[in-house]
């Protein structure tokens, strides 16, 4: 009789430890759905070159005398603004997409005095021009390149109309700017004002005189970045 108990009890705990064993090992489709999550890289988010320029926003620039500007060159005979011209430089090291910040309404005059008064008087105004072009998959969007010149040490006003058009939360944004020798004087505090819940990252200033020479300087900089 004892051994016959005895029996029971052994098979009875064999029973039980087989149990325990089968539940503590995951599925075969468990495993393989884990090591696929570990084996999906995470998608990495699109890249936007955002970008003001006289070039494109100005009425007459047949008639603009690139020496008499800080925001132009010419290249292969066309005039070229500085800030495209860099905006070009970070396109072709990134691979993002580029962008021109496109007034609706032009700067309408036939000398660069003309101009230069136009947007000073915009400026000290806070006119906020309307804009011809507009991203319309902002949201696909994680990093912007935001470039600009600077102007009587501010940004151009369209670059605000620019900013206070979306919202950036949880992107990062890098500036980059172009000027006489003022760098960004305001520039980065305004686009920290303008979109608070973004991040603004090193930016990048390029003496106007530099820029046809500026490639390694712009390597440099998105390497660091």
């Amino acid at each position: 009789m004892k051994k016959i108990l005895f029996s029971i009890l052994i098979a009875a705990m064999a029973i039980g430890f087989a149990g325990c064993v089968q539940q503590a090992e995951p599925s075969g489709n468990d495993n393989q759905q884990e090591q696929t999550q570990k084996q999906s890289p995470k998608k990495d988010g699109k890249v936007l070159i955002a970008y003001f320029s006289r070039v494109g926003n100005f009425q007459e620039e047949d008639n603009v005398d690139a020496v008499a500007s800080a925001s132009v060159q010419v290249v292969d005979g066309q005039h070229e603004g500085n800030t495209k011209i860099i905006a070009d430089m970070i396109e072709e090291e990134t691979g993002g997409d580029l962008f021109f910040i496109e007034m609706e309404d032009k700067y309408q005059t036939d000398d660069y005095d003309g101009f230069v008064d136009s947007a000073q008087s915009e400026g000290s105004q806070g006119v906020r021009p309307t804009l011809a072009s507009h991203v319309e998959d902002m949201e696909s969007y994680d990093t912007i390149y935001l470039g600009f010149p600077n102007w009587w040490f501010d940004m151009p006003m369209a670059v605000y109309s620019f900013l206070e058009e979306y919202d950036l939360s949880g992107k990062t944004i890098i500036p980059f700017c172009t000027s006489g020798g003022s760098g960004f004087s305001d520039a980065i505090a305004a686009i920290e004002e303008a979109q608070p819940q973004a991040n603004v990252a090193e930016g990048l200033h390029i003496y106007q005189d530099d820029v046809p020479s500026a490639g390694d300087e712009v390597r440099e900089w998105l390497n660091r970045l």
